[in-house]
Protein backbone atom coordinates (compact mmCIF):
# COMPACT_ATOMS: atom_id res chain seq x y z
CA UNK A 1 0.00 0.00 0.00
CA UNK A 2 0.80 3.35 -0.54
CA UNK A 3 2.81 4.82 2.32
CA UNK A 4 0.80 8.35 1.79
CA UNK A 5 -2.36 6.54 3.09
CA UNK A 6 -3.05 5.85 6.42
CA UNK A 7 -6.05 3.81 5.93
CA UNK A 8 -6.75 1.03 4.04
CA UNK A 9 -11.20 1.92 3.72
CA UNK A 10 -13.00 4.23 4.77
CA UNK A 11 -17.05 3.41 4.26
CA UNK A 12 -19.16 6.43 3.36
CA UNK A 13 -22.23 6.11 5.20
CA UNK A 14 -20.26 3.74 7.29
CA UNK A 15 -22.69 2.96 10.23
CA UNK A 16 -25.42 2.35 7.91
CA UNK A 17 -27.08 -1.36 7.40
CA UNK A 18 -24.65 -1.52 4.41
CA UNK A 19 -21.77 0.16 4.91
CA UNK A 20 -21.25 -0.88 8.78
CA UNK A 21 -21.49 -4.36 8.35
CA UNK A 22 -19.11 -4.18 5.20
CA UNK A 23 -17.02 -2.23 7.01
CA UNK A 24 -17.21 -4.68 9.89
CA UNK A 25 -15.85 -7.27 7.52
CA UNK A 26 -13.16 -5.37 6.18
CA UNK A 27 -11.73 -5.03 9.52
CA UNK A 28 -11.73 -8.50 10.46
CA UNK A 29 -9.82 -9.36 7.34
CA UNK A 30 -6.91 -7.18 9.13
CA UNK A 31 -7.78 -3.66 7.02
CA UNK A 32 -7.22 -0.69 8.74
CA UNK A 33 -11.03 0.71 8.37
CA UNK A 34 -12.69 3.79 9.14
CA UNK A 35 -17.04 4.74 8.63
CA UNK A 36 -17.81 8.17 7.81
CA UNK A 37 -20.85 9.37 8.84
CA UNK A 38 -23.39 12.41 9.19
CA UNK A 39 -25.63 10.13 11.90
CA UNK A 40 -23.59 12.13 14.66
CA UNK A 41 -25.98 9.70 17.02
CA UNK A 42 -24.83 6.05 14.67
CA UNK A 43 -21.37 7.27 14.89
CA UNK A 44 -21.21 7.96 19.10
CA UNK A 45 -22.68 4.58 19.34
CA UNK A 46 -20.14 2.42 17.05
CA UNK A 47 -17.41 4.85 18.29
CA UNK A 48 -18.79 2.74 22.29
CA UNK A 49 -18.71 -0.65 20.63
CA UNK A 50 -22.33 -0.41 20.11
CA UNK A 51 -24.85 -1.37 17.16
CA UNK A 52 -26.89 1.06 15.88
CA UNK A 53 -29.54 -1.68 14.64
CA UNK A 54 -29.75 -5.28 15.23
CA UNK A 55 -27.40 -7.39 12.78
CA UNK A 56 -26.48 -11.07 13.38
CA UNK A 57 -23.54 -11.60 13.98
CA UNK A 58 -22.19 -8.29 14.34
CA UNK A 59 -21.93 -6.65 17.52
CA UNK A 60 -19.16 -9.82 18.95
CA UNK A 61 -17.13 -8.92 15.45
CA UNK A 62 -17.58 -4.56 16.63
CA UNK A 63 -16.27 -5.66 20.13
CA UNK A 64 -13.44 -7.47 19.34
CA UNK A 65 -11.82 -4.91 16.47
CA UNK A 66 -12.65 -1.97 18.60
CA UNK A 67 -9.86 -2.46 20.78
CA UNK A 68 -7.46 -3.98 17.85
CA UNK A 69 -7.41 -0.35 16.33
CA UNK A 70 -9.02 -1.54 12.94
CA UNK A 71 -11.60 0.87 13.08
CA UNK A 72 -12.73 3.93 13.79
CA UNK A 73 -15.98 5.71 13.44
CA UNK A 74 -16.02 9.34 13.04
CA UNK A 75 -18.43 11.95 11.14
CA UNK A 76 -15.27 14.63 10.24
CA UNK A 77 -15.24 13.94 6.08
CA UNK A 78 -11.69 14.44 6.23
CA UNK A 79 -10.95 11.08 6.74
CA UNK A 80 -11.87 9.93 3.43
CA UNK A 81 -8.60 11.79 2.25
CA UNK A 82 -6.33 9.47 4.46
CA UNK A 83 -7.92 6.09 2.69
CA UNK A 84 -6.28 4.30 -0.25
CA UNK A 85 -10.02 2.81 -0.93
CA UNK A 86 -13.50 4.97 -0.38
CA UNK A 87 -16.51 3.19 -0.61
CA UNK A 88 -19.99 4.99 -0.97
CA UNK A 89 -22.91 2.80 0.52
CA UNK A 90 -25.86 6.34 0.81
CA UNK A 91 -29.24 5.57 0.86
CA UNK A 92 -30.85 5.53 -2.66
CA UNK A 93 -34.12 6.40 -2.33
CA UNK A 94 -37.64 6.85 -4.68
CA UNK A 95 -39.27 10.30 -4.07
CA UNK A 96 -43.34 10.11 -4.09
CA UNK A 97 -43.74 9.89 -7.66
CA UNK A 98 -41.30 6.95 -8.01
CA UNK A 99 -38.46 8.43 -9.43
CA UNK A 100 -34.62 8.07 -7.71
CA UNK A 101 -33.92 10.62 -5.46
CA UNK A 102 -30.21 11.02 -5.70
CA UNK A 103 -29.47 13.82 -2.93
CA UNK A 104 -28.06 11.65 -0.54
CA UNK A 105 -25.69 10.32 -3.14
CA UNK A 106 -25.06 13.54 -4.82
CA UNK A 107 -24.19 15.47 -1.18
CA UNK A 108 -21.56 11.95 -0.90
CA UNK A 109 -20.11 12.87 -4.07
CA UNK A 110 -19.46 16.43 -3.31
CA UNK A 111 -17.90 15.27 0.33
CA UNK A 112 -16.05 12.74 -1.92
CA UNK A 113 -14.43 15.55 -4.42
CA UNK A 114 -13.56 17.57 -1.96
CA UNK A 115 -11.06 14.74 0.06
CA UNK A 116 -10.17 12.88 -2.84
CA UNK A 117 -6.32 12.34 -3.55
CA UNK A 118 -3.74 10.87 -6.03
CA UNK A 119 -4.09 7.45 -6.55
CA UNK A 120 -7.08 6.43 -4.53
CA UNK A 121 -10.15 3.91 -5.29
CA UNK A 122 -13.69 4.55 -5.27
CA UNK A 123 -16.15 2.19 -4.76
CA UNK A 124 -19.91 2.59 -5.38
CA UNK A 125 -21.87 0.51 -3.52
CA UNK A 126 -25.28 2.38 -3.46
CA UNK A 127 -28.34 0.51 -5.72
CA UNK A 128 -28.21 3.03 -8.48
CA UNK A 129 -30.11 2.81 -12.12
CA UNK A 130 -27.90 2.27 -14.91
CA UNK A 131 -25.19 5.52 -16.11
CA UNK A 132 -24.37 6.88 -12.33
CA UNK A 133 -21.42 5.49 -12.23
CA UNK A 134 -20.25 6.87 -15.37
CA UNK A 135 -21.48 10.45 -13.52
CA UNK A 136 -19.02 9.80 -11.12
CA UNK A 137 -16.22 9.02 -13.03
CA UNK A 138 -16.71 11.90 -15.19
CA UNK A 139 -16.94 14.20 -11.48
CA UNK A 140 -14.21 12.97 -9.80
CA UNK A 141 -12.03 13.34 -13.97
CA UNK A 142 -13.32 17.27 -13.45
CA UNK A 143 -11.70 17.22 -10.24
CA UNK A 144 -8.13 16.39 -12.12
CA UNK A 145 -7.20 13.61 -9.68
CA UNK A 146 -6.33 10.32 -10.85
CA UNK A 147 -8.54 8.21 -9.09
CA UNK A 148 -10.24 4.86 -10.50
CA UNK A 149 -14.17 4.37 -9.56
CA UNK A 150 -15.99 1.52 -10.29
CA UNK A 151 -19.28 -0.14 -9.19
CA UNK A 152 -19.73 -3.10 -6.77
CA UNK A 153 -23.28 -3.18 -5.63
CA UNK A 154 -24.52 -4.59 -2.10
CA UNK A 155 -25.65 -8.15 -2.58
CA UNK A 156 -26.94 -9.24 1.03
CA UNK A 157 -29.71 -9.86 2.56
CA UNK A 158 -30.75 -7.55 6.05
CA UNK A 159 -29.88 -9.73 9.12
CA UNK A 160 -27.66 -12.10 7.44
CA UNK A 161 -24.57 -9.78 6.26
CA UNK A 162 -22.01 -10.87 7.87
CA UNK A 163 -22.38 -14.34 6.90
CA UNK A 164 -23.52 -13.49 3.34
CA UNK A 165 -20.45 -10.93 2.74
CA UNK A 166 -18.59 -13.99 3.33
CA UNK A 167 -20.24 -16.11 1.18
CA UNK A 168 -21.73 -14.78 -2.09
CA UNK A 169 -19.70 -13.60 -4.62
CA UNK A 170 -19.08 -10.16 -5.65
CA UNK A 171 -19.93 -8.19 -8.58
CA UNK A 172 -17.04 -5.78 -9.80
CA UNK A 173 -18.35 -3.64 -12.63
CA UNK A 174 -15.28 -1.76 -13.89
CA UNK A 175 -14.46 0.13 -17.08
CA UNK A 176 -10.96 -1.19 -17.64
CA UNK A 177 -9.48 -4.73 -16.45
CA UNK A 178 -6.85 -2.59 -14.16
CA UNK A 179 -9.35 -1.08 -12.34
CA UNK A 180 -11.27 -4.49 -11.86
CA UNK A 181 -8.63 -6.18 -10.42
CA UNK A 182 -8.02 -3.41 -8.84
CA UNK A 183 -11.51 -3.75 -6.37
CA UNK A 184 -11.56 -7.83 -6.63
CA UNK A 185 -8.34 -7.45 -4.55
CA UNK A 186 -10.12 -5.41 -2.04
CA UNK A 187 -13.05 -7.71 -1.93
CA UNK A 188 -11.23 -10.81 -2.13
CA UNK A 189 -10.33 -10.17 1.46
CA UNK A 190 -13.86 -11.21 2.32
CA UNK A 191 -15.06 -13.35 -0.28
CA UNK A 192 -14.89 -16.47 -2.10
CA UNK A 193 -14.96 -14.70 -5.63
CA UNK A 194 -15.58 -11.53 -8.25
CA UNK A 195 -17.95 -11.62 -11.25
CA UNK A 196 -16.63 -9.11 -13.59
CA UNK A 197 -19.33 -6.83 -15.31
CA UNK A 198 -18.93 -3.11 -16.81
CA UNK A 199 -20.67 -0.78 -14.43
CA UNK A 200 -23.86 -0.43 -16.76
CA UNK A 201 -24.17 -4.28 -16.35
CA UNK A 202 -23.29 -4.16 -12.94
CA UNK A 203 -25.77 -1.39 -12.48
CA UNK A 204 -28.69 -3.06 -14.00
CA UNK A 205 -27.83 -6.17 -13.08
CA UNK A 206 -29.26 -5.06 -8.98
CA UNK A 207 -31.89 -3.46 -10.14
CA UNK A 208 -33.22 -6.34 -12.03
CA UNK A 209 -31.95 -9.21 -9.18
CA UNK A 210 -34.53 -7.04 -6.60
CA UNK A 211 -37.21 -6.18 -9.40
CA UNK A 212 -37.52 -10.45 -10.66
CA UNK A 213 -37.81 -11.29 -6.43
CA UNK A 214 -40.31 -8.52 -5.80
CA UNK A 215 -42.79 -9.73 -8.80
CA UNK A 216 -42.01 -13.60 -7.76
CA UNK A 217 -44.05 -12.54 -4.42
CA UNK A 218 -46.57 -10.14 -6.17
CA UNK A 219 -47.21 -13.33 -8.33
CA UNK A 220 -47.81 -15.61 -4.82
CA UNK A 221 -50.28 -12.24 -3.91
CA UNK A 222 -52.27 -12.31 -6.65
CA UNK A 223 -52.76 -15.82 -6.87
CA UNK A 224 -53.07 -15.98 -2.48
CA UNK A 225 -56.37 -13.02 -2.93
CA UNK A 226 -57.41 -14.80 -6.53
CA UNK A 227 -57.84 -17.98 -4.25
CA UNK A 228 -58.63 -17.14 -1.34
CA UNK A 229 -61.81 -14.58 -3.15
CA UNK A 230 -63.02 -18.29 -4.99
CA UNK A 231 -63.17 -20.39 -1.32
CA UNK A 232 -59.61 -21.91 -2.40
CA UNK A 233 -56.80 -22.52 0.42
CA UNK A 234 -53.72 -20.99 -1.94
CA UNK A 235 -51.65 -22.52 1.51
CA UNK A 236 -53.10 -26.09 0.15
CA UNK A 237 -52.77 -25.61 -3.19
CA UNK A 238 -49.14 -24.36 -3.08
CA UNK A 239 -48.33 -27.62 -1.14
CA UNK A 240 -49.90 -29.93 -3.46
CA UNK A 241 -48.65 -28.50 -6.57
CA UNK A 242 -45.06 -28.39 -5.37
CA UNK A 243 -45.05 -31.30 -3.82
CA UNK A 244 -42.71 -33.85 -6.08
CA UNK A 245 -42.87 -31.13 -8.99
CA UNK A 246 -39.31 -29.41 -9.01
CA UNK A 247 -40.67 -26.33 -11.50
CA UNK A 248 -43.16 -25.48 -9.17
CA UNK A 249 -40.46 -24.78 -6.32
CA UNK A 250 -39.87 -21.20 -6.80
CA UNK A 251 -43.55 -20.21 -6.01
CA UNK A 252 -43.41 -18.76 -2.93
CA UNK A 253 -45.98 -18.18 0.10
CA UNK A 254 -48.23 -15.50 0.28
CA UNK A 255 -47.00 -12.33 2.40
CA UNK A 256 -46.11 -8.54 3.11
CA UNK A 257 -43.44 -7.53 0.16
CA UNK A 258 -41.74 -4.41 1.70
CA UNK A 259 -38.94 -3.02 3.23
CA UNK A 260 -36.28 -0.70 2.06
CA UNK A 261 -34.90 -2.66 -1.18
CA UNK A 262 -37.46 -4.69 -3.19
CA UNK A 263 -40.27 -2.23 -3.85
CA UNK A 264 -37.73 0.98 -4.67
CA UNK A 265 -34.95 -0.80 -6.68
CA UNK A 266 -38.47 -2.31 -8.77
CA UNK A 267 -39.72 1.67 -8.90
CA UNK A 268 -36.04 2.78 -9.65
CA UNK A 269 -35.80 -0.14 -12.74
CA UNK A 270 -39.10 1.18 -14.21
CA UNK A 271 -38.00 4.70 -14.16
CA UNK A 272 -34.76 3.63 -15.95
CA UNK A 273 -36.65 1.49 -18.65
CA UNK A 274 -40.11 3.84 -19.09
CA UNK A 275 -42.99 2.41 -20.81
CA UNK A 276 -41.16 -0.61 -21.33
CA UNK A 277 -41.24 -2.51 -18.30
CA UNK A 278 -45.11 -2.57 -17.31
CA UNK A 279 -44.32 -5.68 -14.86
CA UNK A 280 -42.42 -3.13 -12.63
CA UNK A 281 -45.71 -0.82 -11.89
CA UNK A 282 -48.23 -4.02 -11.68
CA UNK A 283 -45.99 -5.67 -9.05
CA UNK A 284 -45.90 -2.96 -6.67
CA UNK A 285 -49.79 -2.28 -7.41
CA UNK A 286 -50.28 -6.18 -6.97
CA UNK A 287 -48.26 -6.30 -3.77
CA UNK A 288 -49.25 -2.77 -2.29
CA UNK A 289 -52.82 -3.87 -2.58
CA UNK A 290 -52.40 -6.95 0.09
CA UNK A 291 -53.03 -5.09 3.42
CA UNK A 292 -55.90 -2.97 2.21
CA UNK A 293 -57.37 -6.08 0.77
CA UNK A 294 -56.89 -8.06 3.83
CA UNK A 295 -58.51 -5.07 6.04
CA UNK A 296 -61.40 -5.59 3.40
CA UNK A 297 -61.77 -9.12 4.06
CA UNK A 298 -61.94 -8.20 8.26
CA UNK A 299 -64.37 -5.45 7.45
CA UNK A 300 -66.91 -8.04 5.71
CA UNK A 301 -67.16 -9.91 8.67
CA UNK A 302 -66.62 -7.76 11.88
CA UNK A 303 -67.94 -4.49 12.99
CA UNK A 304 -64.15 -2.55 13.37
CA UNK A 305 -65.59 0.51 14.34
CA UNK A 306 -66.67 -1.76 17.79
CA UNK A 307 -63.44 -4.13 17.54
CA UNK A 308 -59.95 -4.41 18.92
CA UNK A 309 -57.41 -5.54 16.40
CA UNK A 310 -53.81 -6.89 17.72
CA UNK A 311 -51.10 -6.60 14.93
CA UNK A 312 -48.27 -8.94 15.13
CA UNK A 313 -44.85 -7.65 14.01
CA UNK A 314 -44.17 -4.33 12.80
CA UNK A 315 -41.04 -5.01 11.18
CA UNK A 316 -40.54 -5.17 7.27
CA UNK A 317 -39.55 -8.66 7.76
CA UNK A 318 -38.43 -11.76 9.78
CA UNK A 319 -36.77 -11.31 13.33
CA UNK A 320 -35.77 -8.24 12.28
CA UNK A 321 -35.78 -4.56 13.97
CA UNK A 322 -35.84 -2.44 10.81
CA UNK A 323 -39.40 -0.90 10.25
CA UNK A 324 -38.38 1.08 7.25
CA UNK A 325 -41.70 1.19 4.71
CA UNK A 326 -43.16 -1.82 6.47
CA UNK A 327 -46.87 -2.14 5.46
CA UNK A 328 -47.69 -3.11 8.42
CA UNK A 329 -48.23 0.02 9.41
CA UNK A 330 -50.44 0.28 6.30
CA UNK A 331 -52.53 -2.07 7.95
CA UNK A 332 -52.97 -0.48 11.21
CA UNK A 333 -53.81 2.83 9.01
CA UNK A 334 -56.58 0.99 7.09
CA UNK A 335 -57.79 -0.53 10.16
CA UNK A 336 -58.16 3.25 12.42
CA UNK A 337 -59.34 4.61 9.09
CA UNK A 338 -62.19 1.70 9.74
CA UNK A 339 -62.83 2.97 13.47
CA UNK A 340 -60.59 -0.12 14.93
CA UNK A 341 -58.62 0.42 18.09
CA UNK A 342 -55.72 -1.45 17.00
CA UNK A 343 -52.61 -2.67 19.28
CA UNK A 344 -49.15 -3.24 18.02
CA UNK A 345 -46.28 -5.55 19.27
CA UNK A 346 -43.52 -6.48 18.34
CA UNK A 347 -40.58 -8.18 20.27
CA UNK A 348 -37.33 -6.87 18.32
CA UNK A 349 -38.33 -3.62 17.45
CA UNK A 350 -37.14 -0.80 19.99
CA UNK A 351 -38.05 2.92 20.25
CA UNK A 352 -41.48 3.17 19.34
CA UNK A 353 -43.64 4.24 22.29
CA UNK A 354 -46.79 2.94 20.96
CA UNK A 355 -45.99 -1.13 21.03
CA UNK A 356 -47.48 -2.81 23.63
CA UNK A 357 -46.09 -6.21 25.29
CA UNK A 358 -47.24 -9.25 23.13
CA UNK A 359 -49.47 -10.49 26.34
CA UNK A 360 -51.07 -7.48 26.61
CA UNK A 361 -52.10 -7.57 22.85
CA UNK A 362 -52.90 -10.85 22.87
CA UNK A 363 -55.30 -10.44 26.01
CA UNK A 364 -57.17 -7.15 24.41
CA UNK A 365 -58.02 -8.15 20.85
CA UNK A 366 -61.05 -9.51 19.19
CA UNK A 367 -58.99 -10.49 16.39
CA UNK A 368 -55.25 -10.79 15.49
CA UNK A 369 -53.55 -10.12 12.67
CA UNK A 370 -49.90 -11.64 11.83
CA UNK A 371 -47.97 -8.72 10.18
CA UNK A 372 -44.05 -9.79 10.68
CA UNK A 373 -43.36 -13.65 10.70
CA UNK A 374 -40.94 -13.55 13.80
CA UNK A 375 -39.94 -16.95 14.81
CA UNK A 376 -41.26 -15.76 18.49
CA UNK A 377 -44.94 -16.10 17.01
CA UNK A 378 -44.41 -19.91 15.59
CA UNK A 379 -47.00 -22.23 17.09
CA UNK A 380 -48.74 -19.13 19.01
CA UNK A 381 -51.61 -20.56 20.44
CA UNK A 382 -54.67 -17.76 20.36
CA UNK A 383 -57.87 -17.52 21.81
CA UNK A 384 -59.34 -15.30 19.61
CA UNK A 385 -59.41 -15.38 15.79
CA UNK A 386 -56.22 -14.96 13.85
CA UNK A 387 -55.44 -13.73 9.88
CA UNK A 388 -51.53 -15.21 9.33
CA UNK A 389 -51.17 -14.81 5.77
CA UNK A 390 -47.30 -14.99 6.74
CA UNK A 391 -48.03 -18.36 7.43
CA UNK A 392 -45.79 -19.25 10.93
CA UNK A 393 -49.06 -20.02 13.33
CA UNK A 394 -50.11 -23.43 13.53
CA UNK A 395 -52.64 -24.91 11.62
CA UNK A 396 -55.41 -24.65 14.21
CA UNK A 397 -55.87 -21.46 13.72
CA UNK A 398 -56.55 -21.99 10.66
CA UNK A 399 -60.47 -21.92 11.17
CA UNK A 400 -60.38 -18.87 12.52
CA UNK A 401 -59.47 -17.20 9.82
CA UNK A 402 -62.33 -18.51 7.85
CA UNK A 403 -64.94 -17.74 10.52
CA UNK A 404 -62.90 -14.32 10.28
CA UNK A 405 -62.53 -13.76 6.34
CA UNK A 406 -65.98 -16.15 5.19
CA UNK A 407 -63.02 -17.91 2.87
CA UNK A 408 -59.98 -20.30 2.77
CA UNK A 409 -57.01 -18.57 3.14
CA UNK A 410 -52.98 -19.31 3.53
CA UNK A 411 -52.82 -19.34 7.13
CA UNK A 412 -50.32 -21.97 7.91
CA UNK A 413 -46.60 -22.84 6.67
CA UNK A 414 -47.04 -25.18 3.55
CA UNK A 415 -46.32 -28.50 3.65
CA UNK A 416 -46.99 -29.00 7.87
CA UNK A 417 -49.23 -31.50 8.51
CA UNK A 418 -50.96 -31.80 5.30
CA UNK A 419 -48.89 -33.19 2.61
CA UNK A 420 -46.21 -33.66 4.87
CA UNK A 421 -43.44 -32.76 1.97
CA UNK A 422 -39.70 -31.72 2.40
CA UNK A 423 -38.47 -28.63 1.25
CA UNK A 424 -42.35 -27.09 1.40
CA UNK A 425 -42.93 -24.21 3.64
CA UNK A 426 -42.29 -20.81 4.57
CA UNK A 427 -41.44 -18.02 1.92
CA UNK A 428 -37.91 -16.84 1.23
CA UNK A 429 -37.13 -13.26 3.31
CA UNK A 430 -38.89 -10.47 1.41
CA UNK A 431 -35.67 -8.31 1.31
CA UNK A 432 -33.00 -7.52 -1.04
Amino acid sequence: MPPEFSLDVAVVGGCGRVGLPLALTLAESGLRTAVYDIDHAAVEQVVNGVMPFSEDGAQPVLSRILPQGLLRATSDPSVLGQAEAVIIAVGTPVDDRRRPDTTALESAVDVCRTHLRDGQLVILRSTVFPGTTAFLEKAFGDTGKAVDTVYCPERIAEGRAMTELRELPQIVGGRTKPVRDRAARLFGRVGPETVHLTPEEAEFAKLATNAWRYMTFAIANELFMVANDHGLDYARVRAGLQYGYPRAAGLPAAGFAAGPCLPKDTAQLAAFAGRSFPLGPAALEVNETLPRYLVRRLADRYDLGNATVGLLGMSFKQDSDDVRDSLAYVVREELERRGARVLCTDPHVTGDPSLRPLAEVLDAADVLVVTAPHTEYRGLVTRVPAVDVCGVLDEGCRSAWEAAAGGAADLYAAGTGRLSAEGVGHSPARTG
